[in-house]
């Protein structure tokens, strides 16, 4: 059996193929059988450059139809996609293309002249302009070809895309997901989140990233869904396209910037059935927040690259804000010390999943990958978490960002939920910085929402929730705090900004 996972889409695309698929933010439709055939066209375009099954193409483009189009057309063939984000600097895209070893690279316009060279020097047959522009040139010539009947036959384990991890605490690393591991996802995503052919998806995530991509595009696929295609996150654009929508994905951020505009109600989300949020944590405080103001609970769910998406609230049934939920279908989580023994319910420890979802491993990186998994399986996730007495695991945050101090353990994310409760403070990131007398330090980097609060009040609102030992001793106000084009917080940033804090009074 052929288990390409654009055969899973095609056969949804051949039943609907005169069903909405895109609609972009000038009112342009492009039906599903139209989004066949053109993914059909880019492949016969990809096989015409000497393109087929393996070889890798790298993609650094502007997000549009045609570059979903263009991964699907990949899929087709059997090759690999390489997506890459679109703020990445020259010298940053020399890295992964060289990591990839790509056949192909295609890339934004106006970029073509400083890449070119660089992709060549990579070993890239060719480099390849693609816009948005709906009057792109390549789109217009792929549209006089006969399209790719039909998909490449490959086995679940194939490769299909590798996928660079942030690289916001070193190195980036490149994740290998097969045609299975994404199949599996959006099989269970698709049934656990109840998508349906009427459903409408608001899309205004990038697609360089498993969220905009896999997480959100597949589950639509597999249904048939309409897809408002916006270019990016924009309030206002997005309180006006609520209206007729059902189902929104986006990260934190998105939520907050609509509680930031007091004329966002209920009223916007009147035929909303679901918003899901990820890639990021989102506060207790926000989701509370915004329950209040529409009446709409946010599904918070827990991903990551290697792995697609691990666990998720119920779309039926209690979501607790702060948490990722239960483990998908098939899908098994255990929380273990450091030597991979299951710690009781309720004690934190590190996250480990096994499944259909989980990755390969990293690309040239055979080493660091067998010492990521446990023998029986397990992938070590990297990420802090417990689990409570129902199987609902909870986040608390990354091993890397634990701090270590006078010999306690302490997670940042624990604290963070307080200082974000504190009224007048919008957000918080909490790291660790050398101290000469307890190893480390923590660092409370603070973000007001008018006026920088008096240490004490900060100082009275940690007294009545957390530990002495667990307190920043550093406050630190800042207008906002640096983010990658998912969200999260770049706490590598911070801490090598901070590195010095304890050394000053």
């Amino acid at each position: 059996m052929n288990a390409n996972v654009y055969g899973l889409f095609h056969r949804r695309f051949s039943l609907h193929s005169a069903a909405a698929c895109f609609e972009t933010a000038d009112g342009a439709i492009l039906t599903y059988g139209e989004l066949d055939r053109l993914s059909g066209q880019f492949a016969a375009y990809l096989q015409a450059a000497g393109a087929g099954t393996g070889d890798r193409v790298a993609v650094q483009v502007d997000k549009s139809i045609a570059a979903v189009a263009l991964y699907l057309g990949v899929l087709r063939l059997g090759a690999v996609f390489v997506p890459l984000n679109t703020a990445y600097t020259p010298h940053e895209v020399e890295f992964f293309l060289k990591d990839a070893r790509p056949l192909l690279f295609f890339c934004q316009p106006s970029m073509h002249a400083a890449l070119e060279s660089i992709a060549k020097d990579a070993g890239a047959a060719r480099c390849i302009a693609l816009s948005d522009r709906a009057d792109d040139a390549l789109v217009s010539a792929i549209g006089d070809l006969s399209p790719v009947n039909g998909t490449a036959t490959v086995d679940e384990g194939d490769l299909a895309v590798i996928l660079y991890t942030s690289g916001t605490t070193g190195r980036s690393k490149g994740a290998m997901l097969s045609h299975g591991n994404l199949a599996s996802n959006a099989l269970a995503l698709n049934e656990l989140w109840g998508f349906s052919p009427g459903d409408v998806l608001l899309h205004a995530l990038p697609i360089f990233h498993i969220h905009g991509l896999f997480i959100a595009l597949h589950t639509a696929f597999l249904s048939a869904s309409k897809i408002v295609f916006l270019p990016k996150f924009d309030p206002a654009e997005i309180r006006r396209r609520l209206k007729g929508a059902t189902v929104m994905m986006g990260v934190p951020t998105f939520y907050t910037r609509l509680l930031d505009d007091p004329a966002f109600s209920a009223a916007d989300c009147a035929t909303m059935r679901l918003f899901i949020c990820g890639s990021a944590p989102l506060s207790a405080r926000d989701s509370i927040r915004f329950k209040e103001r529409t009446g709409c609970e946010i599904l918070e769910r827990y991903g990551m690259t290697e792995a697609g998406m691990i666990a998720s609230n119920p779309l039926l049934g209690a979501r607790v804000p702060g948490s990722g939920g239960f483990a998908l279908p098939g899908v098994s989580v255990r929380v273990c010390d450091g030597e991979g023994k299951e710690l009781p319910r309720g004690e934190s420890g590190v996250i480990e999943v096994r499944g259909p979802n989980v990755f390969s491993g990293y690309r040239g990186l055979a080493e660091r990958t067998a010492e990521e998994f446990r023998r029986d399986g397990f992938f070590i996730t990297g990420d802090v978490g417990e689990m409570d007495a129902d199987g609902r695991l909870r986040i608390v945050g990354r091993v890397k960002d634990l701090i270590i101090s006078g010999g306690y353990n302490i997670y940042p994310r624990e604290i963070e939920g307080v200082l974000d409760e504190i009224p007048g403070v919008a957000e918080s990131a909490v790291i660790g910085a050398p101290h000469k007398d307890l190893g480390e330090g923590v660092v409370a980097i603070l973000v007001a929402e008018c006026d920088p609060l008096p240490d004490g009040v900060i100082q009275r609102a940690l007294d009545e929730r957390l530990a002495r030992f667990k307190h920043p001793r550093r406050l630190i106000w800042e207008a906002s705090l640096p983010r990658n084009a998912m969200g999260k917080v770049q706490k590598a940033a911070l801490r090598k900004k901070y590195a010095t804090a304890y050394e000053r009074p």
